[in-house]
């Protein structure tokens, strides 16, 4: 049984009393469809079948009931590189997709997507929510497979990239390349999407993925979900007391937005009913890294969260559920497993046999369908790039740059840290005790293996990806700071605050010719001139802060060794000049300056446009 909640098949069978085994059609010959949900910064612990004592996440707790349950399932410990390795059924430092910002984010193009797969199958493909692997070509969802992508750029709603101010509801979005505003909250939208798309033709299997910003910062949610928040807190105020009043209301929110999720899960499952879809159709639920709130309230008896090694940064629900498939009895399945598998996984279940050699996910399918009961004795590696500004162990240098010791290795009961702490989770569930000292071959055997591995990826994990400028798929192009590499600003409140970086970003010219180049301090839709000093902002839940002035009086552009100083347009608001660009690879970086001509901070926003003749 799992390790971290005992007793998880007993809260089902209590909660869902009558939702056992279903009873299985005879093998469909249809091809199933198949829906992947993987919502963002919950772990664990943040539903009631996993034991929560404050939320009740009805419909997800009968999805699990009806599912097979994968118990000992692992993500990475943040978004991109969780999502790149569902995407290809590869390691992150594999598929290049290694961290959330900082010009890591980008899925190395000629990896094969789970779309790719699913779409050379027959299937229709759709994605509905956050991508983040890339936000110009050739790493956007409609260059990797996806027939129909309404999504937002970047790591969440209100990134740099995002559409400006953008708050959850009413925003706007990228629709097949083309931004669009819709109406309604977030979640609602990209699941009322999914189910408008599902919809338009019934002859064709579909993949379809629904991949949730909540419950992401900023805590942006209908406020009518709160107070049934509280009033659970009310009954159970043990587990906030040691919390601030500050805090609370942020995990109100937080769990509030899981409700949110919650309501809509159920209205798939409805929506799947009426239109005869549910028995042939594959539902997977996941998220993508451990808890951002756990520790602070409740997490399922792991230590950790978000962005950490620990079993709460990676260790996460996963339930795969087809009513109607040649698959096991809903119950729990205790193998190690990791989120790669996913790829491989879902193929064999739909009978596709077409998929990309050598990936480092296996299937798991002869688990789902009963025919074995165990896997061979397999050993994982989770690594990934931290944000530049995180204070480890593992090396004096900037964590975003790849390192082999930054790893966890996964093998039984076993985790080794950083290659250098072991914890047995069986006996030490909460990983206080490190026992490597007690376990030396245990340590060589899992310390060999992530070596082995390292050698595997040492060579082109730090190769970086390079955004394409001047293609006919994508131009004009908006390039963003996002992309910087090893220098994270994402967050459009970094832009107001006026973070003060600089950095490079690494393209590819697709064709020569001449291209105009705009540097911004501040997005076109947003009309601020470079100087502008922004006033604090009220949205729809919340308010913006306000903006800083930054003495910006001129902008050198660098392209390679050539640099240029230039002059603000009349209206103030950018810098715009013209350029000769070979096609191939360079570097770009565009640098705001005062009046003395010191470095201020780099053009957040860069448009460019290759002009045809």
């Amino acid at each position: 049984m799992n390790r971290i909640i005992p007793h998880l098949a007993t809260v089902l069978l209590m909660a869902y009393p009558i939702a056992t085994a279903p009873v299985h059609a005879t093998v469909n010959e249809a091809k199933p469809n198949v829906i992947v949900i993987m919502t963002d910064d919950q772990g664990y612990g943040e539903f009631s079948c996993h034991g929560n004592p404050i939320v009740q996440t009805t419909n997800i707790d009968e999805l699990a009931s009806q599912s097979i349950r994968l118990t000992d399932f692992h993500v990475a410990p943040m978004c991109t590189p969780t999502r790149g390795q569902l995407m290809t059924g590869l390691d992150a430092f594999r598929n290049a997709a290694i961290n959330v910002s900082s010009g890591r984010t980008l899925l190395r193009n000629d990896a094969k997507t789970i779309a790719d797969v699913f779409g050379d199958a027959g299937y229709r493909t759709g994605i509905f929510g956050k991508w983040h692997l890339g936000d110009n070509y050739p790493f956007r969802p409609e260059d990797r497979g996806f027939d129909e992508a309404v999504w937002f750029p970047s790591s969440h709603i209100n990134s740099v990239p995002d559409y400006w101010d953008n708050d959850y509801f009413d925003d706007v979005y990228i629709h097949n390349g083309k931004r669009e505003r819709y109406n309604g909250y977030c979640t609602d939208v990209f699941f009322d999407e999914a189910q408008k798309w599902i919809g338009q033709d019934a002859d064709q299997p579909f993949f379809a993925y629904i991949a949730t910003n909540a419950a992401h910062w900023p805590w942006f949610v209908p406020d009518q979900y709160r107070q049934p928040i509280r009033d659970a807190i009310g009954q159970h105020p043990e587990v906030v007391d040691h919390l601030s009043e500050t805090k609370i209301e942020s995990l109100v929110s937080f769990l509030a937005m899981g409700a949110n999720i919650d309501d809509n899960v159920g209205g798939l499952d409805r929506f799947l009913t009426e239109k005869g879809l549910l028995d042939n159709t594959i539902v997977v639920f996941l998220t993508d890294n451990g808890s951002t709130m756990g520790p602070d309230y409740f997490n399922a008896g792991m230590r950790g969260k978000k962005t950490q090694l620990w079993e709460g940064g990676h260790r996460v629900p996963c339930f795969i559920r087809w009513p109607a498939g040649p698959i096991a009895n809903p119950k729990d399945v205790d193998e190690l497993c990791q989120v790669q598998d996913l790829l491989p996984t879902l193929a064999d279940l739909a009978g596709i046999a077409n998929v990309p050699d050598e990936l480092d996910g296996i299937s798991l399918a002869p688990l789902i369908r009963g025919q074995r009961e165990s896997l061979d004795d397999r050993m994982l590696v989770i690594n990934y790039s931290r944000m530049p500004t995180f204070k480890v162990g593992f090396t004096k240098g900037n964590p975003a740059v790849p390192q082999k010791n930054g790893a966890g290795v996964l093998w039984k009961q076993w985790r080794l840290l950083e290659n250098r702490q072991l914890y047995n989770i069986d006996n030490d569930p909460h990983q206080d005790h490190n026992v490597a000292a007690q376990h030396p071959k245990v340590v060589a055997k899992m310390r060999s293996h992530l070596d082995q591995w390292w050698d595997g990826v040492k060579d082109d994990v730090n190769t970086p990806q390079r955004v394409v400028i001047g293609s006919d798929q994508e131009n004009p192009m908006l390039l963003t700071a996002c992309e910087w590499l090893d220098v994270f600003v994402d967050q459009q409140i970094q832009v107001r605050h006026a973070v003060l970086k600089d950095g490079v970003w690494h393209l590819n010219v697709a064709q020569a010719g001449t291209y105009e180049l705009e540097l911004r301090r501040w997005p076109r839709e947003s009309k601020f001139r470079l100087q502008a000093a922004v006033p604090e902002t009220p949205v729809t839940d919340g308010v913006y802060v306000a903006g800083k002035s930054l003495p910006i009086h001129s902008a050198r552009l660098r392209i390679a060794d050539t640099e240029t100083k230039l002059m603000p347009d009349d209206d103030g608001q950018s810098f715009t000049t013209s350029v000769q660009l070979n096609e191939g690879p360079l570097e770009l970086q565009a640098t705001l300056l005062d009046a003395q001509g010191d470095p201020v901070c780099g053009a957040y926003y860069v448009y460019v446009n290759r002009r045809t003749p």
